[in-house]
């Protein structure tokens, strides 16, 4: 199997559940020029990461991608024991991250999508993080009765880690989310994520 990721962006997560899984694969490191390219678009015609080849299978979109990992290393613990709840809930918290999560930042890395007025740039990128801390919320309050986000660990952890990230980068305050801040540190010395930072010339934030 095959990644393609771009260093920090969302599709980092998918290389730490690469890792995680422990099953083999290898990553090619691309960037905004190569996601334009015809090759590249003739795999996701979006024109972005994280995309996944495995033999002739393209898969994109980063909650596919990692459900498609899980399910092939059932042994991993990604599914927990893999039972139907167990699954159930590692999807619930991935559709979090990517649902609620992720788009939330979309204001503050691309605030001409919302509005033309570029005076009016930080006032959208100010309130859209307020928007963040909310969301982050759900994920504190939950992490304050448990480890991992499902209750054991999965491909949602490995998402909600470079969210953090992301939060880290733009000088979020998220320090009133202990909980979501103790996480974050835990996870900054897991070797799989340092691991797959490395692998892209990442350093911890």
């Amino acid at each position: 199997m095959k990644l393609y990721s771009k260093p920090g962006a969302c599709s980092t997560a998918v290389h730490i559940v690469c890792e995680w899984a422990g099953k083999p694969y290898e990553v090619e490191i691309v960037d905004a020029a190569t996601m334009k390219s015809p090759d590249f678009l003739a795999m996701n015609p979006s024109g972005a990461v994280p995309v996944i080849t495995d033999g002739d299978f393209v898969l994109t979109q980063n909650a596919a991608i990692m459900a498609y990992i899980a399910d092939g290393a059932p042994e991993s613990g990604l599914y927990g024991d893999n039972s139907r709840q167990h699954r159930g809930v590692a999807t619930q918290w991935l559709a979090y991250v990517n649902s609620d999560v992720h788009p939330a930042f979309k204001p503050i890395f691309s605030p001409a999508a919302f509005i033309d007025d570029e005076a009016q740039y930080d006032a959208v990128k100010a309130r859209a993080a307020v928007r963040v801390q909310k969301v982050f919320e759900v994920a504190d309050k939950r992490l304050a009765e448990s480890e991992w986000l499902a209750g054991f660990r999965s491909a949602a952890d490995a998402y909600l880690y470079i969210t953090l990230r992301w939060a880290k980068a733009v000088k979020i305050d998220l320090s009133a989310l202990t909980h979501l801040e103790a996480y974050k540190a835990r996870l900054d010395s897991d070797a799989s994520v340092v691991k797959a930072l490395t692998a892209e010339g990442l350093k911890v934030l």
